[in-house]
């Protein structure tokens, strides 16, 4: 199915995992995605390649499993920085044999030792796909503005341009302050983009970790939950409970507000993502017998 088609029902919550490194055993990915199939989400991502890795055979078969072997719907996702449109026509075939339906389109992250591309930004893969293929196409937005625009008038410009070429479901990067979300989803509707935006959240459970995101994506960090990391990042236990305290407000808020849909960044920790389920189910169920 396609995960576009899923907002007309439903609040969406969906979640995202990572294929184990090159030399990792396998069979954990496989134990992980048994728990979270529990959870019963509406579908799961997987990344491309541990950390960005550029071989993704592991991509298309634990997407595939997650279809077949779990029952769940799953979106591959795809970078484009280093792939000819021979090297992504092959992959896209890959995926189409393996009955992947919905592709998470992305440039993928800059680094010096970059192959020749014929895809400079996500659009431009978007395009080719939206030309030769029938996938629904899924693509990354930022509600703290992009790293590298320059400011959100021009943020919000090429994000619709994104969907016009063929974007059919947005997911936000990480943020930690739901205001940044709910501004630039009022911002998005105004610039006329108007297909499914789902809110990802990424429950931080070591201080290590958010450092890492704040230096790649620009994320800003509140006084409250700077707070939290001084007064827990010293004891390991009460971080990871006070992390998912903190995405579950966050959920809880967002819900409020009518979001379309949340995506869980797992970080394939199925015990984080079955105790954040758990605590907001109950608001997921209820809100979607009211749209019903």
């Amino acid at each position: 199915m396609k995960t576009a088609e899923l907002f007309a029902q439903k609040t969406v919550f969906s979640l995202e995992v990572f294929p184990p490194k090159p030399d990792a055993d396998e069979s954990v990915i496989y134990d992980t995605l048994e728990q979270l199939s529990d959870i019963e989400p509406d579908f799961i991502s997987v990344t491309y390649g541990a950390g960005g890795g550029k071989n993704g055979s592991k991509t298309i078969q634990i997407a595939s499993d997650i279809q077949h072997r779990y029952g769940v719907e799953s979106v591959a996702h795809l970078p484009c920085i280093n792939l000819t449109k021979p090297q992504a026509r092959e992959i896209l075939d890959r995926m189409q044999d393996a009955g992947i339906e919905n592709i998470l389109a992305l440039r993928g992250d800059r680094t010096d030792d970059a192959a020749p591309s014929d895809f400079r930004h996500a659009s431009d893969l978007i395009t080719f796909i939206q030309e030769n293929y029938d996938f629904n196409i899924l693509a990354a937005c930022y509600p703290e503005v992009h790293p590298e625009s320059t400011g959100a008038v021009d943020d919000l410009k090429w994000l619709k341009y994104k969907v016009d070429c063929g974007a059919d479901h947005l997911i936000t990067q990480l943020f930690l302050d739901n205001e940044y979300f709910f501004d630039f989803h009022e911002k998005a509707r105004i610039a006329g983009i108007n297909v499914p935006i789902e809110a990802g959240i990424m429950p931080v459970t070591n201080k290590r970790q958010i450092e890492r995101m704040v230096r790649l994506c620009g994320v800003q960090l509140p006084k409250k939950f700077k707070r939290m990391l001084e007064k827990y990042e010293h004891n390991v236990t009460a971080l990871r409970d006070a992390g998912i305290a903190y995405a579950i407000d966050q959920i809880t808020d967002l819900m409020a507000e009518g979001v379309d849909g949340i995506h869980l960044y797992t970080m394939n920790n199925p015990y984080i993502a079955h105790r954040i389920f758990e605590a907001v189910q109950n608001l997921i169920t209820v809100k979607n017998k009211v749209c019903d």
